[in-house]
């Protein structure tokens, strides 16, 4: 039974109710004579709760001293001189203004969200939050046909692999922003969007199990994919060691080594994890939607990657923001190693979920847009291209979510992008 008594109370010495009605009673037969009294004890009382907000920084102490009625439901958790010591820093603690925030190491109070300095942080939320949907909400029963019926078997093999990958990736993004990089950030415009990016990447998850219960795989057989299948498994691996060093809740980040680690990590989550793995990795279900097959699969993919957008732009923004707050230059040699690293694993990732071609797509498509997609991306963090004369193979994936319209989706409202409602690919 939910207790809702009030936890701050002092249960022990509380009376009943109709034991305060009877003192209350008799209290008023005997204090009628002192009406003067009770009103300058309700006078003291009045200036006891009032606001110190609204005091003078010289009349602080003061009022401190006068905050009992504030302080005896903190003592109730604590003991007196921690109460009061409590009060006191609060009394005492500067307004935070917007000038005193930094995405990283930040001296401003992380509990208070305004006055904003990140304000396009807030807007990623309010934005984030007009794609909200379940897995429930899209029919699958044309993708059960469609998987018996109507896939070949190595359109089988590529619809069951990519969903092997994604959902080891979604969990591995859920823990980097939640266990890793939220953690870090000192401004809470910027953490919120991250917790609802954490939310996302749960959600993302529930939505490839619910994909793979409804066509009725063998979930255990799909899910340990990346641990047995070398080319999924080596593009995981490699997140993995990039991801891991800033997996340590006692990263120093005032230290220039330890914050280069950090940016170059985060360069490579936002940057390739999310905004070139994930956003090319949905094609080759999107090329069988393209035919007509697996248009629910296809649909949930394309609210998934309508998110992978926003943490994608979000994560480049804010590491742009960190190098330029904090004077950081990355080694050119690093990132070129960086993309040369992932550049190799998506080849043989593309070569062994499209090992036969299916219909309208090869796994040179797959590297090649990559490589479009890679340099897209390095442009937006400042960086040189790293694959000068890559070609957009499938112009056609920015139409799922058009990439190329990114500013103007985070400054102007779109009305596809709202809660609710089903996507028409008519």
């Amino acid at each position: 039974m939910i207790d809702w008594d009030d936890p701050l109370s002092n249960k022990q010495n509380s009376k009943p109710i109709n034991t305060l009605a009877e003192s209350y009673a008799k209290s008023e037969v005997l204090n009628r004579g002192t009406k003067k009294k009770n009103k300058i004890s309700e006078k003291e009382a009045n200036t006891t709760e009032s606001d110190p907000v609204g005091n003078s920084v010289d009349n602080l102490e003061e009022a401190s001293t006068k905050k009992t009625a504030h302080t005896a439901a903190i003592g109730s958790l604590a003991t007196p001189s921690q109460a009061q010591k409590h009060a006191d820093a609060h009394l005492k603690t500067k307004a935070v203004v917007a000038s005193d925030k930094r995405v990283i190491n930040g001296l401003a109070d992380v509990n208070q969200l305004a006055p904003f300095k990140y304000p396009w942080a807030w807007e990623y939320f309010l934005n984030a939050n007009k794609n909200h949907w379940t897995p429930l909400d899209i029919n699958m029963a044309q993708d059960v046909h469609d998987y018996q019926h109507s896939l070949t078997d190595n359109e089988k093999h590529v619809y069951e692999n990519v969903l092997a990958y994604l959902t080891t990736s979604d969990i591995l993004a859920m823990r980097n922003i939640g266990l890793a990089v939220m953690e870090k950030m000192t401004a809470p415009e910027l953490q919120i969007y991250q917790a609802r990016q954490v939310y996302e990447e749960a959600l993302h998850t529930w939505t490839y199990q619910h994909c793979i219960e409804t066509i009725g795989l063998d979930q255990g057989e799909i899910y340990n994919r990346y641990r047995v299948v070398p080319a999924i498994n080596g593009k995981i691996q490699l997140a993995n060691r990039r991801l891991n060093s800033v997996m340590r809740s006692d990263m120093d980040l005032t230290n220039a080594d330890e914050l280069n680690s950090f940016v170059m990590a985060y360069s490579f989550f936002a940057g390739i994890f999310e905004g070139c793995w994930f956003y090319n990795g949905f094609t080759p279900i999107f090329s069988l939607q393209r035919r007509g097959l697996m248009k629910g699969t296809s649909e949930q993919l394309q609210y998934i990657m309508r998110d992978e957008v926003l943490h994608a732009s979000f994560g480049i923004r804010v590491v742009k923001q960190i190098m330029l707050e904090n004077d950081v230059t990355l080694d050119p040699k690093a990132i070129r190693d960086m993309w040369d690293e992932s550049e190799a694993a998506e080849i043989s990732y593309a070569q062994y979920i499209l090992r036969n071609p299916i219909l309208g797509y090869t796994a040179d498509d797959h590297t090649e847009q990559f490589r479009f997609i890679a340099n897209r991306r390095a442009r937006q963090l400042g960086f040189e291209e790293p694959f000068p004369g890559a070609k957009n193979r499938t112009p056609w994936l920015d139409e799922q979510a058009n990439m190329r319209k990114e500013k103007n989706f985070f400054e102007t409202r779109v009305t596809e992008y709202q809660t609710g409602g089903a996507l028409n690919w008519d």
